[in-house]
């Protein structure tokens, strides 16, 4: 007879995202320090951001062109992967386990990354946009963002089923749009909030879609069947 483990464990794809951030972060600190890759290494941080990075420019030149080269049009999935430091790719990497924990428990893995990319592209639109003073996006944040959505649309559904009041599903949202408004005020803001609320919207939007049994059983769980 086996025991169960009290602690169930994170799903492979949650594990992979964080590792593949972690893991370039890693690469990046360790040649900005000297410890990898030579003299070179100082600047491969800022050439991923140049490269890979979401390009406000870019962007507007792809609109006004009509042209959308894939070397540009990759940056829509790849510029969160970059991150600005180490800290905050530490940061990302533990909401990202934490949050892809709980929508990774029902929603299938395929869901959960098209949920994370899926952010990913509606808040660098946003950003691409209404932030023509910060040209650059980069981070995990709009993504993770993103599966809070999913996990407040979760939230959502039950309390439905429950009878009590579903504005409580957004508590989690409000107050890290509480604490980023708090932040910006005393520190001042890069503009990254536009871009992770957008992230959040597409996260729960998509979710309707994407949770098992789709719109139809979330139509069956609030009519109460």
């Amino acid at each position: 007879m086996t025991e169960e483990s009290p602690l169930n464990p994170l799903p492979p794809l949650v594990v992979a995202l964080f590792l593949v951030i972690i893991g370039l972060d890693l690469v990046f600190t360790f040649g900005a320090r000297g410890l990898l890759g030579g003299p070179e290494a100082v600047g491969w941080r800022l050439g991923a951001i140049q490269d890979y990075g979401f390009s406000t420019d870019v962007f507007r030149w792809m609109l006004e062109t009509g042209r959308f080269p894939t070397e540009h049009m990759i940056r829509f999935v790849s510029y969160p992967f970059v991150q600005g430091s180490f800290t905050s790719a530490l940061f990302a990497g533990v909401m990202l386990l934490a949050m892809g924990k709980f929508v990774a428990e029902v929603f299938r893995p395929i869901a959960v990354l098209t949920i994370f990319l899926g952010a990913s592209i509606v808040g660098a639109v946003l950003h691409g946009i209404f932030m023509v003073a910060q040209p650059w996006l980069i981070g995990a944040f709009p993504g993770v963002y993103g599966l809070i959505g999913a996990f407040t649309f979760l939230l959502w559904v039950r309390l439905a089923g429950t009878g009590a009041s579903q504005a409580r599903a957004f508590s989690l949202i409000g107050m890290l749009m509480a604490l980023q408004l708090i932040f910006g005020v005393l520190f001042g803001t890069d503009g990254m909030w536009l871009a992770e609320l957008g992230g959040f919207f597409a996260g729960f939007a998509l979710s309707f879609v994407l949770a098992p049994g789709g719109w139809s059983r979330v139509l069956e769980r609030l009519r109460g069947r």
